[in-house]
């Protein structure tokens, strides 16, 4: 299992974008896959996960309202819509998975995934 992330910018306060994570090898019945960001110096944070069985799930609250996960089956991609960013969402930001779990996703445990794309950095500065 491969993922790829893209989509991160240097955008202004205000702005809207969406991050793509390109699944590629999935053969299990069930999936899950997770948005993170780190920052320097910190842990990594959970914004949102979705699975193939389970709805999504959207933290934390200084995300809610402005960020939100969604998957495109055919292309296998899930995206993270992100708007209304502000300078404090500067990170890398990386999508995870995980294939040998079953139930509703973790949107904050990054050691329930074992499958971690490179990452995509986003920047908001004005």
């Amino acid at each position: 299992v491969q993922l790829v992330e893209s989509g991160g910018a240097v955008v202004q306060p205000g702005d809207s974008l969406r991050l793509s994570c390109v699944a590629s090898g999935f053969t299990h019945d069930y999936w899950a896959i997770g948005w993170f960001r780190q920052v320097p110096g910190k842990e990594r944070e959970g914004m949102s996960c979705i699975s193939n069985s389970d709805g999504n799930v959207i933290i934390p609250d200084s995300v809610k309202g402005r960020f939100t996960i969604s998957r495109d089956s055919v292309k296998n991609t899930v995206y993270l819509q992100m708007n209304n960013l502000k300078p404090e969402d500067t990170a890398v930001y990386y999508c995870a998975a995980v294939t040998a779990m079953s139930g509703t996703c973790r949107a904050s445990s990054p050691s329930w995934y074992d499958i971690w794309g490179q990452g995509t950095q986003v920047t908001v500065a004005s």
